[in-house]
């Protein structure tokens, strides 16, 4: 369902465009290449001088390289569009210190001790900051195992990974029931969506 009509009237003001895109690679690694865009849809005064109507405020990019274990091997960062040109971009190589980082162990935590404040761009950061679901997004049915086992109950010895990650998908809740009903564990309040 999507959101209500406003019931008044609204003049757009800014613009943000996150894209995040998973590639399976040759070599069995994954790349997960994030971008951001900031516009203003008129012209804007920066310190820096005007920044046109329909130029980006900002145009970053960040490819993260994961191994199938969720581990950070690589990292690329770039700049191509920033408020503060010659200042900006100067730390897009700092983030190559988040290699070595785990993105389902203590990702968003080494993400801030590594690159929070003015040890990064606030926006890369930022931008990092939901990869993890998205590589989980991507790894789904590819390296992770989402099915529930109804075909090969013989076979599949792990719940789903999915499971009792979120409140819809909580093991006791009636959407396991109903979806998982292998892995479900009832309690008594458990109830269906009307």
């Amino acid at each position: 369902m999507p959101l209500s009509s406003s019931i008044n009237r609204r003049a757009l003001k800014h613009t943000r465009t996150i894209q995040i895109e998973a590639f399976a690679r040759d070599d069995g690694l994954w790349d997960l290449d994030a971008r951001i865009t900031d516009y203003k849809p008129r012209d804007i005064t920066l310190a820096s001088g005007v920044r046109p109507n329909g130029s980006a405020l900002h145009d970053l990019s960040l490819r993260i390289t994961i191994d199938l274990q969720l581990t950070i091997v690589d990292v690329e960062a770039s700049s191509d569009a920033v408020p503060y040109p010659g200042y900006c971009e100067v730390i897009t190589p700092d983030y190559k210190k988040l290699i070595g980082l785990n993105l389902l162990r203590q990702f968003r935590q080494g993400v801030k001790e590594r690159m929070a404040g003015v040890q990064g761009c606030t926006h890369l950061t930022e931008m990092a900051q939901i990869l993890p679901t998205a590589a989980v997004q991507a790894f789904a049915g590819d390296v992770i195992d989402t099915r529930d086992g109804a075909t090969d109950r013989g076979q599949q010895t792990q719940q789903p990974f999915q499971l009792d990650r979120c409140h819809a998908l909580r093991i006791d809740g009636p959407a396991v029931v109903q979806y998982y009903p292998r892995w479900a564990k009832v309690s008594p309040d458990a109830k269906s969506p009307s």
